[in-house]
């Protein structure tokens, strides 16, 4: 069996996420029904993780096993002349035996948009959450920056994250490597956050962009933020983000 990683950019307004759904349109599913048309067998693809409904990807991956003797390019082409045209496989790599997506990833970069002004211009909408307030760029900084490092993230989970029962593993602590804030120019005014990490809770970028805005918005202090993460209580963080100013940007191996 030869062992293939696929490198992914899609555009997830149109999906209920990547994991597999019965009744509703995922990215898994669209791309395990085309490899099985391309490899004439039944393919089950592991993702690097479980993007949400809304959430768009420039570089998630996922591995699958197959005995297909298709060459790497060959399912590239095959695949993009198949899906549909918000779903793109970008590269295809053959890898060592065992090797999969989730369990080798070593960490992944998410980026959030947001942007601020009166108007959004409609063909922004699906990529970008909308703020016409004025925002306190410095504090949010300055929160971004007390994330760095390791931490209990609880406080920016979302129920149904993990087994709260199970008392092995790391729990809700995680390592963040890189949070950086990038304003751009126009207007309205493009406002990124790119927060990357050894690992991710669910809805945690949300929650954490959720809760920043609110320090931005003048609604929360730095040190009530501070308290926030200190408390380890989701109740006293902000709300979750929208899921359409999210993506995946890359995932390390």
């Amino acid at each position: 069996m030869r062992n293939i990683l696929l490198r992914l950019s899609f555009d997830g307004t149109a999906y209920a996420g990547w994991q597999r759904q019965k009744e509703q349109p995922t990215i898994q599913g669209a791309i395990e029904e085309k490899l099985a048309l391309i490899t004439n067998s039944p393919v089950i693809l592991h993702g690097a993780g479980r993007t949400d409904a809304g959430v768009h990807a420039l570089g998630m991956t996922a591995s699958f096993e197959t005995a297909a003797a298709i060459p790497c390019a060959g399912l590239v082409r095959g695949l993009n002349s198949l899906l549909p045209e918000d779903i793109r496989v970008l590269a295809a790599d053959e890898m060592a035996a065992g090797f999969h997506a989730r369990i080798n990833a070593r960490g992944k970069v998410y980026q959030y948009r947001v942007l601020v002004g009166d108007i959004c211009p409609p063909t922004r909408r699906l990529y970008n959450h909308h703020l016409k307030h004025r925002l306190r760029i410095d504090p949010m900084r300055e929160c971004l920056e007390a994330l760095r490092g390791e931490h209990d993230f609880a406080c920016f989970e979302a129920t149904g994250s993990r087994d709260l029962d199970f008392t092995g593993g790391r729990g809700a602590v995680r390592t963040i490597f890189k949070p950086e804030l990038t304003v751009g120019e126009g207007s309205p005014l493009p406002i990124t956050f790119e927060i990357a990490g050894d690992g991710f809770l669910r809805y945690m970028v949300r929650n954490i962009v959720g809760t920043i805005l609110e320090v931005g918005a003048a609604r929360m202090s730095v040190d009530e933020f501070l308290a926030v993460m200190a408390g380890g209580d989701r109740t006293a963080a902000g709300p979750t983000a929208p899921a359409r100013g999210l993506f995946l940007k890359e995932v390390y191996y």
